[in-house]
């Protein structure tokens, strides 16, 4: 039995970053050895095993053979005689295919030292094409490496517009592909996660609704980057510049859906594309299964980020009702993730990143001005019900109308 560190704590060990999570591949060992020094199985598909004490998973070595469509559709074959090189073989890139002993010794068969020299996304051999999740693994990794200088293989991109072309990517489950999705727009440049599946021919595979904005211009008065798809790219990269968090994010991603809509008689200018972008969110959010709090903001990013831009125009009235659809009582959090996208997306112009952006103080103050009626004075006038509902909301508005007269004094 030979124990060997693989994959990515490798990787980032040679590329100087710090590792946190280790996998570990065991050669020569059966199953039955694994249970006999205490190794606890992980479910009854893959040869993984925890190990008794430190929880890492450790995989015996194994080959792989496409059996079905989808990442999901492999026969595995692990036994003593599978050797440290035929398992790496079956890894996505170069960079992900090397191994350690315990000596740091490195075994690194298919050249990816030097691919990390060289700051190359590399696949390892031809059977890269036999797995769809590969397209967005290797999208994330240009993104996480992207300040470093890395780039995908002209090779390997090829592979990825063949995976695209193919029909294999809607073979992916919805769970699979957010897992990687989530992960790749929480990295240091997630707009290059955006870029690669694009360039692939990935984008319109997946997000037909956000490829379809590349192309599109908006006006340049407002905009001067012009294109909208461009412009998404900037909001995404601004919301990781000021670490913003997921649900954040995917609102980016989506907030102008409804400008991919717009008849080209109509160009620059998007009429109610807040509004016409809602069903084209709620099915990018369905696709994906994307969790609760990520589809709500990014709904609501979407019906209202124009408002967030206007607030400081906005009446009392309708700042009440912004106020009322965000549930700002019971729910701060979200309207600060609001205020945050809206940054996002007046930071996230050519120019423009700088800028500052009033508005989020304005937004802020108003919610503590509304929050700040009390009820029991109204419970104490006799107020119940519907009724109180109703004097509640023109104390509200009281409020909002002073904010605002003494904010523009």
């Amino acid at each position: 039995m030979q124990i060997y560190k693989v994959g990515g704590a490798v990787r980032d060990r040679l590329l100087g970053k710090p590792v946190t999570d280790i996998d570990w591949v065991v050669v020569g060992a059966t199953s039955e050895e694994m249970l006999a020094k205490g190794f606890r199985p992980v479910g009854a598909d893959f040869p993984v095993f925890l190990h008794p004490k430190s929880g890492e998973e450790y995989a015996l070595a194994r080959t792989e053979r496409k059996s079905g469509r989808g990442y999901g559709g492999f026969t595995f074959h692990a036994s003593p005689e599978v050797t440290l090189e035929e398992d790496l073989i079956r890894r996505d890139l170069t960079i992900n295919a090397m191994a350690e002993d315990d000596q740091q010794n490195l075994t690194d068969p298919y050249h990816g030292r030097r691919d990390l020299e060289a700051r190359l996304l590399r696949h390892v051999s031809p059977a890269f094409a036999e797995d769809p999740l590969r397209v967005l693994r290797v999208a994330r990794f240009a993104a996480r490496y992207a300040a470093l200088g890395f780039t995908v293989a002209p090779e390997t991109m090829a592979l990825m517009r063949q995976l695209s072309e193919s029909g294999e990517l809607q073979a992916l489950t919805a769970e699979r592909s957010w897992k990687e999705i989530s992960r790749a727009l929480m990295e240091d440049q997630p707009q290059v996660f955006i870029e690669v599946l694009r360039a692939c021919d990935a984008l319109k595979v997946l997000m037909p609704e956000v490829d379809a904005l590349f192309g599109v211009p908006q006006p340049e008065a407002h905009h001067p980057e012009i294109d909208t798809g461009l412009h998404t790219l900037s909001v995404l990269e601004q919301s990781a510049l000021h670490k913003q968090p997921l649900t954040v994010r995917w609102a980016c991603l989506l907030h102008d859906l409804g400008k991919g809509l717009t008849p080209e008689e109509d160009w620059p200018r998007h009429i109610a594309h807040e509004h016409k972008g809602l069903k084209l969110i709620k099915a990018v959010n369905e696709r994906f299964k994307a969790p609760k709090d990520c589809q709500e903001l990014a709904l609501l990013v979407g019906e209202y980020h124009t408002h967030g831009h206007r607030a400081l125009e906005l009446k009392p009235s309708t700042l009440l009702e912004l106020l009322q659809s965000f549930d700002v009582y019971r729910r701060p959090q979200r309207f600060e993730e609001f205020i945050a996208a809206c940054e996002m997306d007046a930071r996230g112009r050519k120019g423009l990143e700088q800028r500052n952006y009033p508005q989020a103080d304005y937004l802020r103050g108003a919610a503590t001005a509304a929050r700040s009626v009390a009820v029991q004075p109204l419970l104490e006038k006799g107020f119940k019900g519907p009724e109180l509902g109703e004097a509640i909301k023109r104390e509200r508005l009281k409020a909002l109308k002073a904010y605002k007269e003494a904010a523009s004094v």
